[in-house]
């Protein structure tokens, strides 16, 4: 307690300051403890949990231990939170109660009184226990007597406020307790304090925000309230928080300036609207600039002071977070806001003041960031610092402009006294750099003092920054610098130092199409390549330049008469050509072709009409234009028809290109777009594919040398195609806007043009457009003469007049007055004459010339047909009606041909002619007026009709069936039908049923007539039969020609069928005609007279019975019912009844038939035998009667089942082998005899245990009989179509009900 009294230091804010902690009481005590509390209170970490729901964080205590005094203590309204004591602690050692009762108590009292004057509640009392002193004073009371005199006296309520510390200079467990508790205690009550003044302070700091609005609110004054919180979380090592209190008031005044220029303006910002009088820079070097603050808190600072000092702030909390690179970014966007925002606040700065500024304090930030990385670091980030040296760069550009370090003259005095006075603004160099041999001071004065100087640093800085943007690969960064350095060497004179950047610039901004860089780009490069005395580059630049929409009127003017006056000084000298590009002067925008089918014959005459859009400003005569042609031959040239061309040509003739093309010129290294077209090659004889693929028609251009220039643009290496065919147009005059240039050529060679290039030449120049997209091209053709003869409907039809169109292309021929075309006449097609025929007479492009009547005449042999006068490439057309004769078979019994010449017409069955339709060829031999050689035409005609005949019985009463089906789409109108009989016997009649005389018949459509059989003698002969009806279409009443009946022929033999089949129809039988073979003929003839008529006799009559069972009227389902089958003889013998089977009497003749019972429709269940052989006398009436029995499977109506009636035939003679009748009886299989048109159903027979199989089959082991059917008409089923009424059985069901 005797110490002296020290006096207290000022407060200097530096990055030392910590929190503030009094010590009262015993000071020697405190002095002797002090080395160790100051280590030991940061190495524990501390939880501080704060207020507003912000997360908590981790942190190391540390303080400040000072003396106890009154002064320290806070008055009312002190807001300066690094001065305020946070806690006060009292440090006694006092072990005696009467030293206690003397001077402590009345110390504390005292202590405690002052404190609580200032309500200051945040105190600890420390009470030292140490061991020596014990034992020198053995009447003392217990340590717990003093503290609890001490706990009662001052802590009543608070009894956790005094805490013991034994033997804290001694080492030991116990010590190491005490000390810990110790700590514990004064950390948290540090914390405490802590989170509440700060607490505090934030609510006064933020009401004092809210008041921002209200008059006479300073900006500058609370400015030092919320940095006084930042010095606080810096004190604390909360670098973010204090860094965000620095944003805050970044953000905060930036809105102010914002609103400023918008005319919202505070009047606290007057302050900062004084004249800028100093420019030296930022001042990163010192943790805090103690002078700016002075400035700011005095509410003398400028602009640049606030800017400066407040970044400088952030600046070295940024670097504390390690956080380098965000120092550069924020440095760059700090420099480039305090720009706009002078200019926001009018703020007065003297020329080039700013630019002093911005250098001095790019070099600072970038010195700054090097001090504290290294070198491997600094090269991995130039992204972050690369803006800062280009900006640099651009201001050191600025001053040695304005202090005349440029110019060709160099500075004059009035430079002089500029640089004198930026100099004097940067004031005497800061003592931190003055040591710095490359400071930014230094560098920036060394700058302004020569033209060498200034060239050296700016090229240095400018070829650096350039390095560091390409290895970043920001290119178009490093060609704008570039550009720079080109408006530098221009300066001084060095144009050829210039083109290299300017190129290169260019080049870039043309690959990324930047439309105004480009502009900008090129007047410079134009005004370079002036210099430099590059003609033809300047012309092709000042070309683009003249039609650039992005310069001004009187710009674009001048680099046309530039053009101009250069083609009119060089008019008269010859010279090499120099090419410019089409797109500077003038834009191709439509090409019509006249005819608009592109495709003109040798000798024709076609115009092509291409619409162009000039760029220039004014009026260009052009002395030529000319478009160059690639002329290419087609390998399959008979193709190239007008028709042909015709069909595969856009039907407007017109070619639109694009109407906004990019105005950009392509890259140097880019290619021309591919011109690829389908191919197609065709065979001569049938016109089918043989091979197709894609060709590039371009390949000359994309496969041409890529030649090097020192120009950028692409067409200056396209030179026009010298010797190319062309065509050309002289005297145009291109005005502003859109013009039409016509060209006309006379077609000489054939083949494909393919327009290739555009040029117009203006004296020496040559703007060329390289080639043209989309392809443009005409065809010329040479034509033979060609005739072409085709139906007018989808296929002809026989027997009634048909139209064909004949076609006469002309092609290179003339046809002259008495040319005609010769047919030779055909024995089975006429050709009919009308007088209203007409021939037209079309144009190549089918634009009808005129119309005559067309003169035919026809002698015995030829048909002439006259053609009308008609000139080269040209299309006759006329139809004519021809006429083919149908078939009609010969009268002759002995031949099956038919009358129609064979020799002019074929049958044949073909799938065009429709499904089943029978087509005849005729072939036409034409003679033409421009060939010694005869054309050969075939005309197929297709018979409509498609006829059957079938026999029918009923009973012993034969009938003939003739079908007619119309297998056409045309309707038809029948009449006149009429059956033959050609045989020479009278004995047989045909009895028509048909009493209709016409009959009309739909397309698709079938008609059938009947006829009764009668004949007279037994047995009736044999049959030979012609059918025939006439015919016309339904929908034409009267026709000028008279057709032709339409016959066919028939005879009813040869013909086996299904002898137990339906009792109406038996079996189709076709007309056999010329495809009867010598073999079917030959069996004709062996048979002796009256076989074939008896063939078709009917020998017996089946008819069957379903009787329901005993007691019942009608049948049931699961009832047997009684099946009766009578077989019944109608004739005595016949000749047709001699074979193998028949057997002789002493009173007739029997033979063996076999009946089988089958049931297709599985109706019936034939119950026991199914099938038997029975002995049947060959006498007429004789009758076998066969019962059975059936059961009925559903109810209902149902058919009858199939009875089968078959001859049963001994076993073959040739069988030799004998066995016994076991064995026979074993092999119980029979062979059946049957026409391959009949099959027989053997499922049914299969079912019963019997097997037939095909009589071409040898049996194997055993000798078999024989089943042999009947044909068709010998056998009569008269109970084909009869049915019998099934009733349902009644059927009981009992349901069982259980019941629990």
């Amino acid at each position: 307690m005797a110490a002296p009294e020290e006096p207290l230091p000022p407060v200097i804010y530096t990055m030392e300051n910590k929190p503030i902690v009094t010590c009262a009481g015993d000071q020697n005590l405190f002095t002797s403890i002090y080395p160790t509390l100051s280590q030991q209170l940061p190495r524990e970490p501390m939880e501080w949990r704060r207020s507003y729901g912000r997360a908590p964080k981790m942190i190391h205590l540390e303080s400040s231990f000072v003396q106890f005094k009154e002064e320290l203590l806070p008055k009312e309204g002190n807001r300066a939170l690094l001065t305020f004591p946070f806690l006060h602690v009292y440090w006694t050692e006092c072990c005696d109660t009467e030293v206690y009762k003397a001077t402590v108590k009345d110390d504390l009292t005292k202590w405690q009184n002052v404190l609580r004057a200032h309500s200051s509640v945040d105190w600890l009392i420390v009470v030292v226990e140490n061991d020596a002193k014990k034992k020198n004073k053995t009447n003392i009371l217990p340590r717990t007597s003093i503290v609890d005199k001490i706990r009662n006296d001052f802590c009543n309520k608070q009894s956790d406020r005094c805490v013991v510390l034994s033997d804290p200079l001694k080492d030991s467990s116990r010590t190491q307790e005490s000390w810990n508790a110790f700590l514990t205690k004064l950390r948290t009550l540090l914390l405490m304090s802590f989170t509440k003044n700060l607490g505090k302070f934030e609510d006064d700091m933020r009401t004092l925000r809210e008041k921002r609005t209200e008059p006479g609110w300073s900006f500058c004054e609370y400015f030092m309230v919320q940095e006084e919180l930042a010095f606080v979380f810096e004190m604390l090592q909360q670098f973010e928080d204090a860094l965000v209190q620095y944003d805050e008031l970044d953000a905060l005044f930036s809105q102010y300036v914002v609103n400023f220029g918008a005319g919202d303006g505070a009047n606290w910002l007057t302050f900062f609207c004084q004249p800028v009088k100093s420019w030296n820079g930022l001042i990163l070097r010192k943790p805090i600039d103690m002078e700016k603050r002075e400035l700011i808190q005095r509410r003398e600072a400028t602009l640049l002071d606030l800017r400066s000092y407040l970044f400088s702030r952030q600046c070295t909390l940024l670097l504390f977070l390690q956080r380098p690179w965000e120092v550069a970014q924020r440095a760059l966007e700090l420099l480039h806001s305090c720009v706009q925002e002078l200019q926001l606040l009018e703020v007065s700065v003297p020329p080039g003041a700013l630019d002093c500024w911005v250098f001095l304090s790019c070099l600072e930030v970038l010195q700054r960031i090097e001090g504290c990385c290294d070198r491997a670091q600094i090269d991995s980030n130039i992204a972050h610092t690369v803006g800062l040296w280009s900006y640099a760069t651009e201001k050191l550009k600025a001053l040695g402009y304005l202090c005349g370090l440029v110019s060709e003259k160099g500075p004059t005095s009035e430079d002089l006294n500029r640089t004198v006075d930026l100099l004097a603004g940067l004031g005497a160099e800061r003592p931190e750099t003055a040591n710095t041999a490359q400071s930014p001071y230094k560098k920036l004065k060394e700058a302004l003092s020569s033209v060498e100087a200034f060239e050296k640093h700016y090229l240095d800085l400018s070829h650096a920054t350039i390095e560091m943007y390409t290895s970043i690969g920001r290119i178009r960064s490093a060609k704008f610098v570039g550009k720079d350095l080109a408006e530098f060497y221009m300066r001084k004179k060095s144009p050829q130092k210039a083109e290299v950047y300017l190129q290169g610039a260019l080049k870039t901004y043309l690959a990324e199409g930047w439309a105004l860089p480009i502009t900008h780009t090129r007047k410079q490069l134009a005004e370079c390549q002036k210099h430099l005395g590059q003609i033809e580059n300047y012309l092709q630049t000042s070309s683009l330049l003249a039609s650039d929409c992005h310069l001004p009127e009187e710009e674009r003017r001048h680099f046309c008469q530039e053009i101009l006056s250069f083609a009119s000084q060089q008019a008269n000298s010859p010279g090499h050509k120099i090419v410019l590009p089409m797109q500077s002067l003038a834009q191709l925008r439509t090409l019509h072709f006249d005819p608009p089918s592109a495709v003109v014959h040798v000798g024709g005459t076609l115009s092509i009409a291409v619409t162009l859009w000039s760029h220039m400003p004014i009026p260009v005569s052009v002395e030529q234009m000319a478009v160059s042609v690639h002329f290419s031959l087609e390998k399959n040239s008979y193709r190239k028809t007008a028709e042909w061309l015709t069909r595969h040509k856009a039907p407007s003739g017109t070619v639109t290109f694009p109407h906004e093309p990019s105005r950009l010129p392509a890259p140097q290294d880019s290619s021309p777009a591919l011109e690829l077209h389908a191919m197609f090659e065709r065979s001569p004889s049938d016109n089918s594919l043989n091979t197709t693929g894609i060709i590039c028609k371009n390949v000359h251009m994309l496969l041409r040398r890529q030649e090097s220039s020192s120009s950028l643009e692409m067409p200056s290496g396209t030179a026009p195609e010298d010797g190319a065919p062309g065509l050309k147009c002289g005297g145009v005059t291109l005005q502003p806007g859109a013009n039409t240039v016509t060209f006309r050529t006379q077609a000489r060679e054939p083949g494909t043009y393919t327009l290739r290039q555009l040029c117009a030449s203006v004296g020496p120049l040559c703007f060329v457009l390289p080639h043209m997209y989309p392809i443009a091209q005409y065809d010329v053709y040479s034509q033979e003469p060609q005739l072409h003869v085709e139906p007018l409907t989808d296929s002809l039809l026989a027997g009634i007049p048909q139209k064909v169109k004949f076609t006469v292309t002309t092609g290179h021929y003339t046809i002259k007055n008495g040319d005609s075309l010769q047919l030779s006449n055909v024995e089975a097609m006429l050709i009919l004459c009308h007088t209203e025929n007409r021939a037209v007479i079309y144009s190549n492009t089918r634009e009808k010339s005129s119309s005559t009547s067309l003169r035919i005449q026809s002698s015995e042999k030829v048909t002439s047909i006259s053609l009308p006068v008609a000139p080269a490439y040209h299309v006759v057309e006329f139809e004519l009606e021809v006429l083919s004769l149908p078939s009609t078979p010969a009268a002759s019994r002995d031949s099956d041909k038919l009358v129609t010449n064979e020799s002019h017409g074929k049958y044949k069955e073909t799938q065009k002619a429709g499904p089943g339709m029978v087509t005849m060829d005729h072939k036409l031999s034409i003679d033409c007026p421009w060939s010694i050689y005869s054309t050969v035409i075939a005309l197929t005609f297709c018979v409509p009709f498609r006829t059957s005949h079938t026999l029918l019985s009923a009973g012993t009463r034969k009938y003939i069936q003739v079908c007619v089906q119309n297998l056409s789409e045309l309707d038809f109108q029948l009449s006149d039908s009429h059956l033959v009989n050609l045989g020479d016997s009278t004995d047989v009649q045909l009895m028509p049923l048909n009493t209709q005389p016409r009959q009309h018949m739909h397309s698709k459509q079938s008609v059938f007539f009947v006829w009764e059989l009668k004949w007279t003698r037994e047995p009736p002969p044999p049959l030979h039969c012609r059918f025939s009806f006439g015919f016309f279409p339904a929908s034409e009443e009267e026709l000028s020609v008279s057709l032709k009946p339409y016959t066919y022929e028939f005879q009813v033999d040869n013909f086996f069928g299904h002898a137990h089949g339906s009792g109406s129809t038996i079996r189709s039988m076709l007309c056999r005609g010329q495809r009867h073979t010598a073999m079917d003929r030959q069996e004709a003839t062996r048979e002796p007279p009256g076989t074939c008529a008896q063939k078709y006799e009917t020998l017996y009559s089946v008819r069957a019975e379903i009787l329901p069972p005993v007691g019942m009227e009608y049948c049931k389902t699961g009832a047997l019912c009684s099946l009766e089958v009578s077989i019944t003889r109608l004739a005595d013998l016949l000749e047709v009844d001699k074979d193998e089977a028949l057997t002789e009497s002493e009173e007739y003749y029997t033979t063996k038939l076999m009946y089988e019972v089958v049931d297709n429709s599985s109706n019936w269940a034939v119950c026991g035998k199914s099938s038997g052989v029975v002995c049947m006398p060959l006498a007429a009436r004789a009758t076998h009667r066969v019962r059975m029995e059936l059961m009925p499977l559903f109810a209902g109506y149902l058919p009858f089942p199939n009875v089968r009636l078959f001859k049963y035939l001994p076993h073959h003679s040739a069988h030799s082998l004998q066995l016994d009748a076991d064995s026979w009886i074993e092999n119980d299989s029979l062979a059946v005899d049957k026409h391959v048109d009949d099959p027989l159903e053997s499922g049914s027979v299969r079912s019963r245990g019997s097997t037939h199989s095909s009589s071409s089959a040898e049996p194997r082991g055993l000798p078999m009989p024989r089943l042999q059917a009947f044909p068709a008409g010998q056998v009569f089923n008269a109970s084909t179509g009869l049915q019998v009424l099934v009733i349902p059985s009644k059927d009981d069901h009992v349901l069982e009900v259980s019941v629990t």
